[in-house]
């Protein structure tokens, strides 16, 4: 599970990192869903590639819009290349809203009752 955490309406980044032991290059296609995969975003692109007994990190972008929490999922299903097939990988992606920034402060002055 990734959690994200921050203020409503702002946006949180996490990395996921990805290892490949193997001697050849591994390839992903990373696809979000779940009830709230729109509010999660993967800002380089949906393709991953992994150089062989090489890491790497994706970015995964939340931008809260309700207090509720967010929940997706984050599916990383191999694409082969020359014959070799990397596992299945699923990341749970939740959010939680831990304080809210006011937009704006409006004083306004009003009679507290009229006769």
């Amino acid at each position: 599970t990734i959690e994200f955490t921050g203020a409503l309406h702002a946006t949180v980044v996490k990395q996921v990192r990805l290892k490949n032991p193997s001697s050849k290059t591994l390839m992903y296609n990373a696809i979000l869903a779940g009830r709230d995969a729109d509010d999660f975003s993967l800002p380089k692109g949906n393709t991953v590639t992994i150089a062989p007994k090489r890491q790497t990190s994706i970015n995964v972008e939340f931008t809260s819009r309700f207090l509720r929490p967010a929940e997706a999922v984050l599916l990383l299903i191999s694409k082969s290349v020359g014959g070799i097939d990397g596992a299945t990988l699923s990341f749970s992606l939740k959010s939680e809203v831990k304080h809210i920034e006011p937009a704006d402060i409006l004083k306004c002055k009003s009679p507290c009752y009229e006769l």
